[in-house]
């Protein structure tokens, strides 16, 4: 699936494969989603999506990272 992101997708939770909750839409800006990651979610996972240790907080989340976009959620692929 090739994600598209919409400005309805802010809000959402982001789940990985589990449906555990990684991280949260914060905003869409030009296609792209940037996500608030959940406090808990570990560092293995955060470097699997390219977010390192950055200053930001928030991160872009890459479309090839995303198998699918419900109404509730973005579902990651398996990392």
């Amino acid at each position: 699936m090739c994600a598209t992101f919409t400005n309805d997708d802010e809000g959402k939770r982001v789940v990985n494969e589990n449906g555990e909750t990684v991280g949260l839409v914060e905003h869409v800006e030009a296609g792209s989603v940037h996500v608030d990651p959940d406090p808990g979610i570990t560092d293995s996972i955060k470097s699997k999506l390219g977010w390192g240790d950055a200053d930001e907080e928030t991160y872009a989340l890459n479309t090839d990272n995303v198998e699918a976009i419900t109404d509730d959620e973005i579902r990651l692929r398996r990392l």
